[in-house]
C-alpha cells in the first residue's frame, strides 16, 4: 500500500507480500496459483487500492487477455486467506500486509483528496462495537469500518498558505 509521511498504515513490499502468501499456502495446503500470485502482485505493487477490471487490464497482455471472473475468484481466495481487503464503498482491493486475530476489526481510513487507504484496529473501537452489537444480539461473522476524510498530510496541505 502506498504511503506519505504521517500515515499509519506500513508500507507492503510486494515481495515480502508474496513470500507470505506463499508461506500461508503452504501452511494450509493451499495452491498458491500463477494467477493468485499475479493478482496479488498487481494489487501490491498498485501503490492504491484497485478494482477487478484495473487489474484483469493490467495482466493482460497481447494474444492474452484475462478474464475479470477470473480475476475476482483469485481475489476471493486471497481476501479469504487474509492476504487483500476489500474496500466496499468504492469496490476495490488493497493488500493486507497483517496478521489479524480471527475476528479481529478492520478501520480503513480512506483518504477523498490523495485515495490512499491506511488499515487501523483499535481495542476501544473493537469493545465499543463489540458491546453495540451485543446488545442488539447480533453475531458478526466479521467487521469492518470504512472511515472516509482527509489524511494528515492532505488535511495540512489544505491549510497551508
Amino acid at each position: 500500500m502506498h504511503r506519505h509521511d504521517g500515515h499509519d498504515a506500513c508500507r507492503t513490499d510486494a515481495r515480502d507480500m508474496l513470500a507470505r502468501a506463499e508461506a500461508v499456502c503452504r501452511a494450509r495446503g493451499l495452491q498458491f496459483t500463477p494467477l493468485r500470485r499475479e493478482v496479488l502482485e498487481a494489487v501490491a505493487e498498485s501503490g492504491k487500492a484497485q478494482g477487478a477490471y484495473d487489474i484483469a487490464e493490467r495482466l493482460s497482455v497481447p494474444g492474452k487477455r484475462v478474464a475479470p471472473v477470473s480475476v475476482y475468484r483469485a481475489l476471493d481466495f486471497l481476501m479469504e486467506q487474509g492476504l487483500v481487503h476489500r474496500i466496499a464503498s468504492r469496490n476495490a482491493f488493497i493488500p493486507c500486509a497483517h496478521d489479524h486475530a480471527p475476528g479481529e476489526g478492520v478501520i480503513f481510513l480512506i483518504c477523498r483528496t490523495c485515495g490512499t487507504v491506511d488499515e487501523a484496529s483499535t481495542e476501544e473501537v473493537e469493545g465499543g462495537l463489540e458491546r453495540t452489537l451485543e446488545r442488539a444480539g447480533f453475531t458478526p461473522s466479521h467487521s469492518i469500518l470504512e472511515v472516509e476524510g482527509d489524511c494528515g498530510l492532505c488535511r495540512d496541505q489544505k491549510r497551508a498558505p
